[in-house]
């Protein structure tokens, strides 16, 4: 979402749903699994709209659904495609929300070429460098490369500082407001969907034509000028392959229908814990820095280059000068000076991958010696338990923190390589700390949701023994390298040394205190202290701190904004006095959409955002999200640069041209346009691209530990997995499993299948089956039920087996976990793994083996008579390739 409207927030807030007309939940069992969310869906349904779930499984939410539409776990692009299609073939697009603010009128380079042309692959693939140069991608008239919005990914490989972006302001000579020039971003838009008909969407996804002419008709007549759309989705979009571009052409759909910024509209991405989102603002993540910003590259030497090479000469990334040095302040306070480039030379540079499967593969090649695990469980939470586990043991030391003794604490003693002998404890040199963990109600300070929503929570209790919050760990592990390296002569103990770290502490623990951490967060002016009103105030000459800019103003006026708890019935539907949302508690993005280019609302029905002429100011149910006293006529004069360059319809502020984008020129390393490639294991050949089976850049891990399947057809692993999540558990489990309560309610790891499979596999309800791949089998009791439906693929019938992943060998309910029969194998964007589409089978009865040897365990042979055929998924690309050492 990023890359199309530049924040990958959710753009609208859960409430915001009961104003919908139709809502698609697709990747999601919202009913389930977000439950309070669910209730404004229910409320929409209760006014008339119509509600869509598009899953595998026939779940509680399609039970309360309008629409079930079943579908082959792994082929939503051809699902999304087909719609995408079906509304320009049908001239269902809101052409004036589409010509005014989407990037559907831009021309492309001459030297562009689709899919349709290149069979699978797009212009400027580079095959000795597994990767593609995005310069036919870039809009005609543009030098250098286009600036991306989202995590600011510039350049076509993760990371910031390979390229400089462009600095040629577009002009009307490189647009065709008509859409009718060839390589206007609506043709090939128009060329690129065509082949995604209700046949083919039929033969891909299972989906027979008359359903999906249902939906398709669903979502047309409930979007324009009087209606809007909205679409949820959660980690069943995101834990795949193709995970990002699923996201992408969502965008473009509702770009077309013009559901974007507009009240009962948007794409809510449903964050699966307290402060998932927060998470990411703030980042865990090894490529970002707070906000969103840019990690350095190596190539980044200085301050000057690092912003020439990723700030955005039009729109607001123009501002990221402000925001960089005022982070640089809040990170070393009056140290940081502009005659040492504000001290820019101690952050980390990239140099490569180091996401989470990277770092485990290293990890088991003895490349990485210590290891902080802080609010997971990789030991049966993350895709191939057995070499995430394999890991561990090469490690020196291991710290971690957690409310009970998980399966990663405990993996040198109680793992399945333990319990089969394949491992002796006592040949484990890895030296594991354990840390007791507060919960949440024994802490305070902020979680961000699903809905970029800041709410402070107060502590009920204090923790017991010596349960400490994350933030005591940290702050006095880091008051404790401080001492250490006070006296250290050596240049690269400096970034401490300097590293301001001067808070507040109480109580006889010396907890730091959570406010004033907050409140450097949302920033203040340096020497005086007083706090920022917004992002606004901030600058780039070394005058304000801030530790995150998209949260500035949180504590406005020195009052903790975020634990506002005004009764929602005493305000309107967006409730702005109930927390505090980023940016500047504006509760749905990009709302200057919700006005037509004059800045009147689109109806009165849809009413939101408008220009109010008489105070020369926008105004409307929300804060604009717009510079507030633009008028709709404003154009930028010829040269202008940053903000300054966007008109008074360009809606989309963080991206260069102010528009949504249905084509993106950069930012994502795979495409501009969504493509439908199979999962790395899939039962069929792809049949749009029969030559390019999977995604060229997808990330793989080709080891003796790792062994992948055929990629399609494979006869020993006929069956499709997937992986999904029960209310009565959460995630690997690692808490509610040790609970009575929810352990009764669900006792042990299942699967479910459908009564078609169950008969030709010998399954009995309530029995014992053992699922297994390449990597790993595991026990489950049987689960037949109807609710698992075999799908017809081109007149085959195909089976899909649905996998919960709660389970472990620790706690009250134990059980195999899912997660031991997922292969490493990564999203090009982002590096998710891909847990909801792979390959296996299932037979009946407990595993021969007691959880056994499966890092040693070969796939089995193929039948007898069968042929090895050449089926790879692709020719192989040594840079995507994670080799064994």
């Amino acid at each position: 979402m990023g890359i199309s409207f530049g924040f990958g927030g959710a753009s609208n807030y859960q409430q915001d749903l009961s104003n919908a007309d139709c809502i698609l939940i697709q990747g999601s069992n919202m009913a389930e699994c977000h439950p309070v969310g669910f209730q404004w869906v229910m409320e929409a349904k209760a006014r008339g709209a119509t509600l869509i779930h598009v899953d595998p499984r026939y779940t509680r939410t399609s039970a309360l659904s309008n629409l079930h539409v079943p579908i082959r776990a792994g082929s939503d692009i051809a699902f999304l495609g087909g719609l995408v299609r079906y509304v320009l073939e049908n001239e269902h697009y809101f052409k004036d929300y589409v010509v005014h603010y989407t990037n559907a009128a831009a021309i492309i380079r001459e030297g562009f070429q689709d899919t349709e042309d290149l069979e699978g692959l797009f212009s400027g693939w580079k095959p000795d460098e597994a990767r593609y140069d995005p310069a036919t991608w870039q809009y005609e008239g543009a030098s250098g490369t286009m600036a991306a919005g989202g995590q600011k990914q510039l350049y076509a490989e993760p990371g910031a500082g390979e390229s400089t972006p462009s600095e040629t302001q577009l002009s009307a000579e490189s647009h065709d407001y008509t859409l009718q020039h060839p390589r206007c971003v609506f043709q090939l838009l128009r060329r690129h969907f065509s082949r995604y008909t209700p046949d083919i969407v039929e033969q891909i996804c299972g989906i027979p034509q008359q359903l999906f002419l249902k939906v398709a008709e669903a979502l047309c007549q409930n979007s324009g000028r009087e209606r809007t759309s909205a679409f949820c989705y959660s980690v069943g979009w995101t834990q795949h392959l193709g995970g990002v571009q699923y996201i992408r052409t969502a965008s473009i759909l509702q770009l077309l229908l013009g559901n974007m910024g507009r009240p009962g509209g948007g794409i809510l991405a449903l964050r699966g814990h307290s402060s998932i989102q927060g998470s990411s603002d703030i980042p865990t993540l090894y490529n970002i820095l707070p906000g969103y910003l840019p990690m350095p590259h190596a190539r980044s030497v200085d301050l000057e280059t690092y912003l020439k090479t990723n700030q955005a000469q039009s729109g607001w990334w123009g501002e990221m000068p402000k925001y960089m040095v005022s982070l640089l302040k809040a990170y070393f306070g009056d140290a940081a000076r502009a005659d040492n480039d504000y001290l820019f030379g101690h952050l980390p540079r990239l140099t490569g991958d180091h996401s989470h499967l990277t770092t485990i593969t290293d990890m088991a090649d003895g490349k990485v010696k210590g290891y902080f695990v802080m609010g997971q469980n990789p030991a049966v939470g993350s895709s191939g338990g057995a070499l995430q586990r394999k890991g561990l043991r090469e490690l020196d030391w291991l710290v971690v923190r957690d409310l009970v003794l998980n399966e990663t604490a405990e993996f040198w003693q109680r793992s399945q390589e333990i319990e089969s002998g394949e491992v002796r404890p006592e040949d484990i040199q890895t030296e594991v700390f354990f840390f007791p963990v507060a919960a949440h109600t024994e802490k305070e300070g902020t979680f961000t949701n699903t809905q970029r929503l800041l709410q402070w929570r107060e502590k009920a209790v204090e923790p017991p023994g010596e349960a400490r919050s994350e933030l005591h760990f940290i702050f006095h592990l880091g008051r404790r390298l401080k001492e250490l390296y006070a006296s250290s002569q050596e240049a690269k103990d400096r970034p401490v040394q300097d590293l301001f770290w001067d808070y507040p502490v109480s109580g006889p623990h010396q907890e730091p205190e959570p406010e004033a951490v907050l409140k450097e967060i949302s920033g203040y002016r340096m020497g005086s202290g007083a706090p920022v009103r917004d992002f606004t105030e901030l600058a780039a000459d070394g005058s304000t701190a801030c530790g995150c800019w998209i949260y500035s103003g949180c504590f406005a006026e020195g009052v903790n904004q975020t634990a506002r708890r005004k009764p929602g019935q005493q305000q309107s539907l967006a409730a702005p006095e109930w927390g505090w949302a980023w940016p500047a508690n504006r509760r749905l993005l990009y709302n200057r959409a919700s006005a037509d280019p004059e800045g009147r609302p689109w109806s009165e029905r849809k009413k939101y955002v408008w220009w109010d002429a008489h105070a020369q100011r926008w105004t409307g149910e929300d804060v604009p999200d717009f510079i507030v006293d633009r008028p709709p006529s404003y154009r930028p004069p010829e040269g202008a640069t940053g903000v300054v360059a966007l008109s008074g319809i360009d809606p989309f502020l963080m991206q260069v041209d102010g528009k949504g984008w249905l084509f993106a020129p950069t930012g994502i390393i795979d495409g501009p346009l969504p493509t439908h490639y199979e999962p790395q294991e899939s039962v069929i050949q792809n049949p749009l691209y029969p030559k390019q089976q999977c995604d060229p850049m997808r990330q793989v891990w080709r080891r003796r530990d790792n062994p992948y399947h055929r990629a399609w057809d494979d006869p020993r692993y006929p069956y499709v997995l997937t992986t999904y999540r029960l209310t009565e558990h959460h995630t690997a489990g690692g808490m509610s499993r040790w609970l009575s309560w929810l352990s009764e309610l669900q006792p042990e790891m299942f699967c479910e299948v459908s009564p078609e499979l169950a008969r030709e596999r010998g399954l009995i309800h309530g029995g014992w089956a053992t699922v297994s791949t390449a990597r790993a089998e595991i026990e489950c009791r049987v689960l037949v039920t109807e609710r698992m439906r075999p799908l017809k693929l081109n007149g085959r019938l195909v089976h899909q087996i649905g996998l919960p992943y709660h389970w472990g060998v620790v706690g009250r309910a134990r059980g195999d976990s899912v997660n031991e029969l997922i292969g490493f194998v990564g999203d090009p964007n982002v590096s998710i793994q891909e847990s909801k589409a792979f390959t296996g089978t299932i037979v009946p009865g407990r595993r021969a083996e007691r959880r056994g040897a499966m890092a040693r365990r070969k796939p089995p042979p193929l039948p007898p008579g069968t042929r090895e055929l050449n089926r790879g998924a692709g020719p192989r690309f040594p840079m995507q390739e994670r080799k064994e050492q």
